[in-house]
């Protein structure tokens, strides 16, 4: 089950008006040997769980110690997103997301924020295959399939809450420092 559809079934819930009027970004990100990155659990301050699978990707093979940054990364761009999300800080989203990814992420925090919503992802899995490294090194491309827990807040007060199973297409490029999420685009299967 999908959060948005959960939402629309909250009775109780008098701001359910206000989901409408948030951005089609935020109702779709809503919908919600392998490496591990992160712990088991995803308190508010700790990495979400990271398992990097590269063993197809191509057309030119992930070296371990870009594999290893690119999970790291991945990890840091999550918690960023989570924290985003929890506090209603867009800035939360500078440092691992650029360009469009970072604009629709913004918006959707900005729409939450004026619905007066917050949102938590809790204990985050990600399942990364890495189905496309471009031979000049310069894009990969992922699948992550995330499972967590995910809670609506009005106020202090909850909501909606739900665990979820969240798929992603995503490009990653590499800035001076680190990799970046360029895209981050909801799917419902690879």
């Amino acid at each position: 089950m999908r959060p948005h559809f959960a939402l629309a079934r909250i009775s109780s819930w008098s701001a359910l008006s206000k989901i409408f009027i948030l951005s089609p970004v935020f109702i779709a990100f809503f919908w919600c040997g392998p490496r591990t990155v992160g712990a088991d659990s995803m308190p508010a301050n700790s990495l979400p769980q990271v398992q990097l699978d590269a063993r197809n990707a191509g057309p030119r093979t992930l070296e371990n110690l870009t594999q290893q940054n690119i999970g790291r990364h991945y990890a840091n761009a999550w918690q960023n997103l989570a924290a985003a999300f929890e506090h209603n800080a867009p800035t939360s989203l500078s440092d691992y997301f650029v360009g469009a990814a970072r604009e629709q992420l913004g918006q959707a925090v900005a729409d939450q924020q004026k619905a007066g919503l917050h949102s938590r992802y809790r204990d985050q899995r990600h399942k990364v295959d890495v189905v496309f490294y471009a031979p000049e090194g310069d894009i990969v491309e992922l699948h992550d399939s995330v499972e967590c827990d995910f809670e609506v807040f009005e106020g202090e007060k909850s909501i909606h809450h739900e665990p979820a199973v969240l798929r992603y297409v995503v490009l990653m490029t590499p800035s001076a420092d680190r990799w970046v999420i360029r895209q981050l685009q909801a799917v419902s299967q690879f």
